[in-house]
C-alpha cells in the first residue's frame, strides 16, 4: 500500500512516469521494465496490438456478444470460484420482501428503497438509465442528496474524511421513491430537458439534451432549501475486481493535480477512508470515486438502494433519518437466530465475490481499418490522456485470478474537472461539484446489446456515444472541440472504435 507521505512525490509525475517504476513494489526490476514497456502508448495504428482482443487478459470472459455478455465469470476463474460466483449470482438476483414475512431468508426490504434486488438496477449486469417516459418511475437511477456543512463538527468530519458529504437532514443521503406498505415513499423524481444545439464540421447539428432535476410529492415535508441533488444511473458491473487489482502506484503515477506537465490534464486521486480498516486509501468506485472497495460499494448499495442491513452497514432501517419516525419504527427483517443484520454472512461476501468476478467480453473487429483509424484519432485527440488504455494488475492482488493480467479498461480512475455542462454542483469528498472519475470504457460498445439502450454518462443524458463525447468540457474541452472540428468520416471512425470496445 502506498502511504500518503509518498503521494506528493507520486502525483508530481505525469502519464507512465518514473513513479510507476518506483512504486510498483510488487515487481522486481525485470518485471518493472516489462510492465513499463507493455503499457506504454502505442505509436503503430496499422494493426492491432498484441493481446488487444483479450480485454482482461486470461480473465477475459468466455462470452459471446449477446444480451448475456456481461453476466459471465472471469475466464480463468477456478471451479470452486465458479460455484461461489453462481451462489452470489442467485443472491444478486434475489427479490427482497418486506418484513414480517414467511420467507424469512428474504425479508427486510426497505422500509424505503429504490429497487427490490441488485439485478433490478444492474439489469443483466449492465448500465442503468433514467426514466424513458414521464410516467415511468426511476428504477435504475436515483438522486444523491446533501447539504453544505454548517457547523464546526460537520466541517471537521469532512476534513477528516469521517464523512464525504452531509446528508439532507430529513431525507438522508439518497432519495428513495419506493416504500413498503404503511410507510410513505419519499416522493417523485421530476426530470425536464432543455435542447442544446452543437454545430459540427460538415454541416450536421447535434441537439444535446440538458436535464434539470426536481422532486415532488414529498412524503416527509419540505427539503432543506440548500439541498444539492445529483442523479446517478447504475454503472455496468464488468471488470470491477480487475479495477480493484490495479496497483495504486499505477493510478497515482498518472495524477497531475497542478498540471505540472502543462498538457491541460489535471487528474486528482480521490482519497477516502476505508470503512473496514479506518485507513485513508484510494477511492476507485462510484461516479466520483468515493468508495474504496467492491465490498464497501456492495454494502452501501444493499443499505441505500434496497434497505437491507449487512455486517458492514448494520442499520436495519437503511437511509431513514430521525425525521422519518414512521420509517424507523417499521418492522425489519433481522432474525435473531441468523444474527444482528438482515443479510448476515455469507450473503455480503458472496454478492461481493460475484461482483468482483464478472468478466469482460473480448474485443471485436480490432483489425478493421475504420476501427484502427478511430483508435489513432482516440490517441491523437487526447482521449487516451484520461481514458488510459491498459494496465498490468498487481502481483499482490488478493485473488489469484486477478494477478498480473494485462487489462484494457480505458480509465485512469482519477477525478477530472469536466466543466460546467456536466457539473452537478455537489462536492463529495475530494471531488468538487464539477469533477468526475474517468469512467472505464471496456464493454461500452455492447451497451445496446446488453441493456437495450444507448444512454450514457452519469445521468443517462447522452443518447449515443457522440452526444457523450460532446458533453465533455473542462479538461476534456480541447478533445471535444477537436471532435467537433473533425470531418464526418473521422467522427464515424472514432465512434466505430468506441463501439469495438
Amino acid at each position: 500500500m502506498i502511504s500518503l507521505a509518498c503521494l506528493a512525490v507520486i502525483t508530481a509525475g505525469g502519464a507512465v512516469s518514473a513513479a510507476l517504476l518506483a512504486y510498483r513494489d510488487d515487481l522486481d526490476d525485470a518485471d518493472r521494465a516489462r510492465v513499463a514497456a507493455i503499457v506504454a502508448p502505442t505509436a503503430d495504428f496499422t494493426a492491432s496490438e498484441k493481446f488487444e482482443r483479450m480485454s482482461a487478459g486470461a480473465a477475459t470472459a468466455n462470452a459471446r456478444p449477446n444480451n448475456n455478455a456481461f453476466s459471465f465469470p472471469l475466464g480463468n476463474l477456478s471451479f470452486s470460484g465458479e460455484q461461489d460466483f453462481k451462489l452470489g449470482n442467485g443472491l444478486f438476483r434475489k427479490v427482497w420482501v418486506s418484513a414480517p414475512s414467511s420467507t424469512q431468508a428474504s425479508d427486510g426490504l426497505g422500509p424505503l428503497f429504490n429497487a427490490r434486488a441488485c439485478q433490478r438496477c444492474h439489469l443483466k449486469d449492465g448500465r442503468g438509465h433514467p426514466p424513458l417516459t414521464p410516467d415511468e418511475p426511476p428504477s435504475s437511477m436515483f438522486l444523491r442528496l446533501s447539504v453544505p456543512p454548517r457547523t464546526e463538527a460537520e466541517r471537521e468530519a469532512l476534513a477528516s474524511k469521517a464523512l464525504l458529504r452531509i446528508p439532507e437532514p430529513t431525507y438522508g443521503g439518497q432519495f428513495q421513491n419506493f416504500a413498503v406498505q404503511g410507510v410513505p415513499a419519499e416522493g417523485k423524481v421530476e426530470i425536464t430537458y432543455e435542447d442544446v444545439p452543437v454545430a459540427l464540421n460538415g454541416g450536421e447539428t447535434v441537439i444535446l439534451r440538458k436535464p434539470r432535476y426536481d422532486v415532488s410529492d414529498l412524503g416527509y415535508g419540505p427539503m432543506d432549501p440548500d439541498v444539492m441533488l445529483s442523479p446517478r444511473v447504475a454503472p455496468p458491473m464488468i471488470g470491477a475486481g480487475l479495477l480493484e487489482a490495479i496497483h495504486p502506484g499505477d493510478i497515482l503515477a498518472r495524477a497531475d493535480p497542478d498540471d505540472a506537465d502543462g498538457d491541460g490534464i489535471s487528474g486528482r486521486p480521490s482519497m477516502v477512508r476505508d470503512p473496514e480498516t479506518g485507513e485513508i486509501v484510494l477511492g476507485r468506485f462510484g461516479w466520483k470515486a468515493s468508495t474504496p472497495t467492491i465490498r464497501a460499494q456492495t454494502a452501501d448499495a444493499f443499505s441505500g438502494d434496497i434497505g437491507i442491513s449487512t455486517p458492514l452497514v448494520p442499520t436495519a432501517f437503511g437511509d431513514c433519518t430521525p425525521g422519518q419516525a414512521i420509517c424507523r419504527e417499521a418492522p425489519n427483517g433481522v432474525q435473531e437466530r441468523l444474527g444482528p443484520v438482515e443479510a448476515p454472512d455469507p450473503v455480503l461476501d458472496l454478492v461481493t465475490f460475484y461482483s468482483r468476478n464478472l468478466g469482460v467480453p473480448p474485443r471485436r473487429d480490432i483489425d478493421d481499418p475504420q476501427v484502427l483509424r478511430g483508435k489513432e484519432l482516440f490517441y491523437e485527440l487526447g482521449c487516451a490522456s484520461c481514458h488510459a488504455p491498459k494496465y498490468v494488475t498487481s502481483r499482490d492482488a488478493p485473488q489469484p485470478e486477478h494477478r498480473f493480467q494485462l487489462i484494457w479498461p480505458y480509465t485512469d480512475l482519477l477525478l477530472h474537472d469536466m466543466g460546467e455542462g456536466l457539473a452537478d454542483g455537489r462536492p463529495v469528498g475530494d471531488a468538487s461539484g464539477s469533477e468526475w472519475r474517468t469512467a472505464p470504457l471496456w464493454g461500452i460498445g455492447l451497451t445496446e446489446t446488453v441493456s437495450g439502450h444507448t444512454l450514457f454518462l452519469h445521468d443517462g443524458r447522452a443518447r449515443n456515444l457522440l452526444e457523450a463525447v460532446l458533453w465533455h468540457g473542462g479538461e476534456a474541452a480541447p478533445a471535444r472541440d477537436a471532435v467537433i472540428a473533425a470531418t464526418p468520416d473521422e467522427r464515424a471512425a472514432l465512434i466505430r472504435f468506441l463501439e469495438s470496445l
